[in-house]
């Protein structure tokens, strides 16, 4: 048992632990129920239950988090939608987010896969300021996706 000021006071029993928490207005917590004999420690439950979850907290303050956000064009997207699809993909790298950018072949389309690839590079282009091409451009059955990151 070990008292609250982080003394070892030795191996006793419970009853006697329970008592000796009682005259000190505080509780017994059983700080390593694994351990022979296990410990237990004279403390005030409820602020150390506060006290974790304040921990837990900033833990996860601490960690950083991301959705993967995709926009999806086709070879003959036009220029003027081509402006909007970049400016949303500026929104949402600006938001810590990555980006799938597919370019979709429908039909004979699968034929301009240049054209596709070339949309890409354009894309990676515009936003190299505040993006990387974490993976190039690949086909994945009638579609081409490249995957953009925050720097």
């Amino acid at each position: 048992m070990i008292d609250p000021d982080g003394n070892q006071i030795g191996i006793i029993p419970t009853y006697k632990a329970l008592a000796t928490a009682g005259d000190f207005g505080l509780d017994l917590v059983e700080v390593s129920p694994n351990a022979n004999p296990p410990v237990c420690k004279i403390m005030d439950y409820g602020r150390y239950k506060y006290q974790l979850t304040k921990k837990l907290q900033e833990a996860k303050k601490k960690q950083s988090s991301f959705q993967v956000k995709e926009i999806k064009i086709r070879p003959k997207t036009g220029n003027h939608d081509l402006r909007t699809k970049i400016g949303h993909i500026k929104k949402f790298i600006g938001k810590k987010d990555k980006v799938k950018v597919t370019v979709i072949f429908r039909g004979r389309e699968i034929m301009l896969s240049q054209r596709g690839r070339d949309l890409l590079g354009q894309i990676a282009e515009e936003i190299d300021d505040i993006a990387f091409v974490e993976q190039h451009p690949k086909f994945e059955g009638r579609s081409m996706m490249m995957i953009l990151s925050p720097k």
